[in-house]
């Protein structure tokens, strides 16, 4: 999905069409989602602002953290705030989002609206605008057309699991009230499966090794 919305942008441009500027931030947005695992409305109110510096990450400079100010809100409460940060599997974002918002979204002309995801109208991107770009592109790379922009916050989840962080990290991270919903969300895959089944049996074989070495001696 990522090289097809790199590949849109370098159609664009070799074309020498209008809208290179926009397919650009369609390719760092849904990037983004992805890193952070945020959903559409998280998204859409991003401001400038909610990216932030985290003092034990100081290489990410201000982009050690996400400052998601309209999480999920549970019936009859404002708005839900977390801090999602950014962890080292995903850093790669923060160069792209360096670029996007030092460079690339001034091109827009917004002067200073907050908005870290602007339109070609000087506006805040809208949820129906997210869902169009991630099916644009998902249709780009031949992916199944029930797939959602949510389905990036899914993966998110499951790789964050897989990359062995605790599930109570994982849960702050995307903002679950309940660890059970988190886990409804996660689908690791065979390798990740087949990798702890081998760590499983090469603890097994070490503690057998060991006892046998306690018996010679």
């Amino acid at each position: 999905m990522f090289d097809a919305a790199d590949g849109r942008v370098e159609d664009i441009r070799h074309r020498g069409r209008k809208g290179v500027l926009s397919a650009w931030r369609d390719a760092v947005l849904l990037k983004s989602v992805y890193a952070y695992g945020t959903r559409r409305r998280e998204t859409a109110m991003l401001d400038l602002h909610d990216l932030r510096h985290n003092p034990r990450a100081k290489a990410y400079g201000r982009f050690g953290a996400m400052e998601v100010r309209f999480g999920k809100a549970s019936r009859g409460s404002p708005p839900k705030r977390r801090t999602v940060l950014t962890v080292p599997e995903m850093d790669w974002i923060v160069p792209l989002l360096e670029e996007w918002t030092v460079g690339v979204r001034s091109g827009f002309g917004v002067g200073g609206h907050p908005a870290l995801w602007v339109t070609e109208r000087c506006g805040r991107i809208s949820l129906r605008r997210l869902d169009e770009v991630f099916s644009l592109v998902r249709d780009l790379a031949g992916l199944d057309a029930d797939l959602e922009l949510h389905c990036l916050r899914h993966t998110y989840i499951t790789h964050l699991i897989e990359f062995g962080y605790p599930e109570r990290f994982v849960q702050d991270q995307v903002g679950h009230r309940y660890a059970a919903t988190t886990a409804l969300y996660t689908w690791v895959s065979d390798e990740y499966r087949n990798r702890l089944l081998e760590d499983s049996l090469r603890r097994r074989a070490e503690r057998a090794d060991t006892r046998e070495g306690r018996k010679k001696r």
